[in-house]
């Protein structure tokens, strides 16, 4: 049905990596361009949950379509999707769709939405995935007994640190946490009774949110972050902190390298955040974002993307994050190596005779 696409007699929703994503606003081609960086790289087959307003619904599935045809079925085949519309099952909906950005908080009520979804990572439109999703998704398995969800810290120096300067109310560890890229255990989070401000007993998820804002709202900044923040504050067991290089942002580099997980390994997820995909601040993060929306799907991956890009970061040496351009091209050369290798293999085994 439109807003639906399945291209596999294998549905289940267990042999899926679930990927939600809200969109709202004039975030429809950023949405389109992060699943599409998401596709490229992946191998295991996805399972889009798209959340969208309902003036949006009708363009996106309009996009979309046009989209896919121009994909090859070898990427169209891999992914299924979902649009859903924007829905508060606590406390007044107005309320949450103005916190911060329109409909970001959103993501607060995924476990409550998608009740059949074991796992899930959520992610910002702004994000692209510089590598397969399987690797972060992977980190699920690292979770202790008691960890539920998985964020990136929202700086790694304290004294530069928003949170550790101007925050207001509780925040975790030592500069906070960032939630544009998170990965959650949804099933846990369901079952779990959180330690709160509010009352001395426990809390369902659903419970806690609204008394939560409430508490809190005259002392926060960026809206449900925030939110996430104060409940990881009086539940730090249930938080499991991978680092930056999983969610990189402007931060990391324009005040000096700060992410030094990025250095050694390249950029696993990149996160244009301030909308630097669109203006000319970050000329770095814009041109990932346009090599990846302009890639036309040929096979050759060197040729048509990274070499591209390549030329396009000699432009932005003159840049703070441009100085340091193996930061933003070593994961993603990594991964189209593999991606070729991956293709050699199949195809030399297709045609391999006894």
């Amino acid at each position: 049905r439109p807003g639906e696409q399945k291209h596999s007699k294998e549905p289940s929703s267990l042999q899926c990596m679930h990927l939600a994503v809200v969109a709202c606003g004039d975030r429809l081609e950023e949405t389109l361009i992060m699943l599409k960086s998401a596709v490229l790289f992946s191998n295991r087959r996805l399972c889009f949950h798209i959340f969208a307003e309902d003036s949006l619904k009708p363009e996106f599935e309009k996009k979309a379509s046009f989209f896919l045809k121009e994909w090859p079925s070898s990427y169209t085949k891999k992914f299924e999707y979902n649009i859903y519309p924007i829905t508060f099952s606590v406390g007044n909906a107005q309320e949450w769709k103005k916190l911060f950005k329109p409909c970001a908080a959103q993501r607060l009520f995924l476990p409550v939405i998608l009740k059949d979804v074991d796992s899930l990572l959520y992610v910002d439109t702004d994000v692209l995935f510089l590598r397969p999703i399987d690797d972060i998704w992977h980190i699920l398995k690292e979770f202790n007994s008691t960890q539920l969800a998985a964020m990136a810290p929202e700086h790694e120096i304290p004294k530069i640190g928003w949170y550790s300067r101007f925050a207001r109310h509780p925040y975790y560890g030592t500069t906070g946490v960032n939630s544009g890229v998170m990965l959650m255990n949804l099933t846990r989070i369901r079952n779990t009774q959180f330690k709160n401000s509010m009352i001395p007993s426990g809390l369902t998820w659903e419970e806690m949110l609204y008394p939560l804002y409430q508490k809190y709202k005259n002392y926060i900044t960026w809206g449900d972050q925030d939110l996430l923040n104060i409940i990881f504050y009086f539940n730090p067991e249930c938080l499991y902190v991978f680092p930056c290089q999983w969610n990189y942002r402007p931060d990391h580099c324009m005040y000096g390298s700060s992410c030094k997980g990025a250095e050694e390994e390249g950029v696993s997820i990149l996160h244009g955040n301030r909308g630097v995909y669109h203006d000319d601040k970050q000329p770095t993060f814009k041109a990932l974002y346009e090599a990846i929306r302009d890639f036309p799907f040929e096979d050759n991956l060197f040729q048509s993307l990274y070499y591209p890009l390549q030329s396009k970061f000699l432009d932005t040496v003159h840049t703070l994050c441009g100085r340091i351009p193996q930061v933003f091209l070593k994961q993603i050369e990594k991964t189209m190596k593999k991606v070729y290798e991956n293709r050699v293999i199949v195809y030399l085994g297709a045609n391999h005779r006894y």
